[in-house]
């Protein structure tokens, strides 16, 4: 299976999505086709042994519809030319239409006829037909295509509405009669152009979290080659290339630091505004800003790759998407229009057979087509999410997808991942205590780290910084092995070694009855006791403790404020982990989890009736988060984890985690408003229209309105606070 992603023009409405939708998803080969009203973007998985990208394009294109490529550049600079096509047409139908409107409502009489007509019906037959077929022209071209595939979409009603006032008002010149309707025709048509202009205009705020993004990148790097410094174009940075940094400047590319020293302003990342220190060896990522300090690194990731590019593909493909909660929207509109025609003409045959009077009749049929709005549903679920995840995506919150929205407002419990989510993820040895007389601590802390070097444990390598500090030598481990969730085992010279917890200890044969006092001491004081035995003996006990954030008790008292149940998992034994989730003020805690079995305890919770987020960073933590009905990666973890997450925080704050939930429920609360107002609006005023109290021209901008409003709420979410 294969993706592609290209851009549609011409969609004004939710028909137009759900019918370019329906015609991929018909095609044979396709997987899976979402069509987004919002970016005028689809997106299509499909196998390419069986179509191709361009035959996919192709039945787009047979529904009437312009197929681009989604260039990020091109896409804005095609927003940018719509904004100003609208503005301009609307700017010249308000100009045009006014006259219309004065001469024919105050009813003016100018001073001369022409073929028994006094001028002013001519001049206004003339300007609205300048307006209506003229800067109108995309509604008819619009609704011939649609007809010529047998198809009705939103330019189907204004072109109908608008050309029947035109045509009606002509033909009433033609007889002589005095009901002429110039001025609805052209001041509905101006209407419509002018709430065209501010969706266009709206939507380009909405979706301009990707723009603003990407201008966040460096544009060119100084590079050193041959001893020489030279700036050169941020596109010929190649991995591998050492670059210099210098105050106040923007980090070029992702690398690590070479030389020297800084702070680094990484909000444009993580949302937070206090600079980072920078040492040798650190991560740095490529548009943060070098507050002080010149500094060289080294570039590792260029491209396509760095972190940046990441998260704008990232928040692109979520914009992209649409939340459950948008099916409903979309099976509505692909009848909305044709039961909106059937409900014109009925309309138009029912006052005509009331009153005998075609003119009483044309009115509120007109009103009806015009009233009615489609775009409004097409609209109210992707300006929401396009809004919501730009704004997550300035804070440090990915959301990968509407449905991750969805799934947070339920979230009633969140489980954390001890390590790496609550504390720092770097443990520290704080004691070392020996058991055997004859053994020494240097002697405990050289088996330990010997064998811990080639573990992937995340306390293993507390153990190896602090016999690098002591300058404690390592040896040489044979047949070594990991065993998950306990600790690890090998042999060292002919004398075989074990380092890890009681569990493995007395499995192996390891008496830990005398050194029982010592390890419980530890383990209120929540501190990890890891056991050091060597031929089969006890030979030492090290401590290890992981510093906890400092905002992780804040964090849990922000849940419980939201009514959030917490959860603690972690493979520490029952007294270590109590004495840490009582520091935070967690209330349930699983303790002595392997690795392995974290999806279940998560899958446990859910049997009990739970909706559960999980919170997580590591390779393990990837079945738990993928198991959880809101999966939560922590962005400094693997990219496993991060693969496996719905949402995705770029800093392990765990504040982040009460931010993310905060704006899923704001978000999807602005959905709902949405969709409301598009179903209530539709439903109140179509038979306003039918029974003759809505006047064309009111529905028409009535109709505008809709669809802005729409947008405009949307555009709330920025202004909200998460903290």
């Amino acid at each position: 299976m294969t993706t592609v992603t290209f851009a549609i023009g011409g969609m004004h409405c939710a028909a137009c999505a759900v019918r370019n939708e329906r015609t991929l998803l018909k095609t044979p080969g396709v997987r899976e086709a979402n069509v987004n009203l919002g970016t005028r973007r689809a997106r299509v998985e499909f196998d390419e042994t069986a179509v191709s990208g361009a035959a996919l394009r192709e039945a787009v294109v047979d529904n009437g519809y312009e197929v681009r490529d989604d260039d990020a550049a091109d896409h804005r600079q095609l927003l940018r030319e719509e904004v100003q096509t609208a503005r301009w047409r609307a700017a010249a139908a308000i100009v045009l239409a006014i006259p219309v409107m004065l001469l024919a409502m105050a009813d003016i009489a100018l001073p001369w006829t022409y073929l028994g007509r006094n001028a002013s019906a001519w001049v206004e037959a003339v300007l609205s037909t300048i307006v209506i077929l003229g800067l109108g022209r995309d509604f008819h071209r619009g609704m011939l295509m649609q007809a010529r595939n047998g198809a009705a979409n939103m330019d189907t009603l204004i072109s109908l509405g608008t050309l029947a006032a035109l045509f009606y008002s002509l033909w009433g010149m033609y007889v002589g009669s005095p009901h002429l309707y110039f001025e609805t025709g052209a001041v509905i048509a101006a209407l419509i152009l002018l709430g065209r202009y501010f969706e266009a205009r709206s939507r380009g705020q909405a979706g301009d979290a990707i723009e603003k993004l990407m201008e966040l990148g460096a544009k060119s790097a100084r590079v050193i080659r041959d001893g020489q410094e030279q700036d050169i174009p941020i596109e010929q940075v190649q991995i591998g290339d050492l670059l210099q940094v210098r105050p106040g400047e923007k980090v070029p590319v992702d690398g690590k630091v070479a030389s020297s020293s800084s702070r680094v302003d990484e909000s444009m990342l993580t949302g937070e505004s206090m600079p980072v220190a920078k040492a040798v060896g650190d991560d740095v990522f490529g548009a943060t800003i070098n507050v002080s300090g010149a500094f060289q690194m080294t570039a590792t990731k260029i491209g396509e790759d760095t972190v940046l590019t990441q998260i704008v593909r990232m928040v692109s493909e979520a914009q992209g998407n649409k939340a459950p909660i948008q099916k409903l929207a979309d099976r509505v509109s692909g009848i909305f229009v044709p039961i909106v025609l059937g409900i014109a003409l009925a309309t138009a045959i029912g006052w005509y057979l009331g009153t005998g009077d075609i003119a009483r009749s044309f009115v509120p049929a007109v009103a009806v087509l015009l009233i009615a709005c489609p775009c409004s549903l097409g609209l109210a679920t992707p300006t929401a999410i396009m809004v919501g995840t730009g704004v997550g995506a300035r804070r440090g919150i990915l959301i990968k997808d509407g449905e991750a929205l969805e799934r947070g407002r339920k979230i009633d419990v969140v489980v954390l991942d001890k390590t790496g989510t609550l504390t720092e993820g770097r443990p520290a040895v704080t004691d070392i205590v020996t058991v055997n007389a004859s053994v020494t601590q240097d002697d405990s802390l050289r088996i330990s780290g010997s064998l811990e070097r080639l573990s992937v444990h995340p306390p293993s390598q507390a153990f190896v910084r602090a016999a690098d500090e002591r300058n404690t030598a390592l040896a040489a481990v044979d047949d070594f092995e990991n065993i998950a969730g306990k600790g690890v085992r090998g042999r060292i010279g002919n004398a075989p070694v074990i380092v890890g917890n009681i569990r493995l200890m007395r499995e192996e044969g390891v008496s830990v009855d005398e050194a029982a006092s010592q390890i419980e001491a530890r383990e209120a004081r929540a501190e990890t006791a890891v056991l050091v035995a060597g031929n089969r003996e006890l030979i030492g006990i090290i401590s290890i403790a992981d510093a906890l954030k400092s905002d992780a008790k804040a964090a849990i008292e922000a849940l419980h404020a939201e009514g959030i149940a917490t959860a603690m998992i972690t493979g520490d034994n029952v007294k270590t982990a109590r004495a840490i989730a009582d520091r935070v003020g967690i209330e349930e805690v699983f303790a002595e989890v392997l690795p392995q079995d974290k999806a279940e305890q998560v899958k446990g919770l859910q049997g009990r009736g739970r909706r559960v987020a999980f919170v997580g960073d590591g390779i393990n933590d990837a079945p738990a988060l993928a198991q959880a009905d809101l999966g939560i990666a922590i962005g400094t973890g693997t990219d496993i984890a991060i693969e496996a997450g719905n949402i995705v925080l770029v800093k392990g704050s765990p504040l982040k985690i009460i931010e993310a939930l905060r704006l899923s429920r704001l978000t999807f609360r602005t959905i709902k408003q949405n969709l409301f107002w598009a179903f209530f609006y539709n439903i109140a005023a179509i038979p306003l229209a039918a029974l003759g109290f809505l006047n064309p021209m009111i529905a028409a901008g009535a109709m505008a309105i809709s669809s802005v409003s729409v947008v405009g709420n949307s555009l709330r979410i920025r202004r909200q606070k998460l903290v």
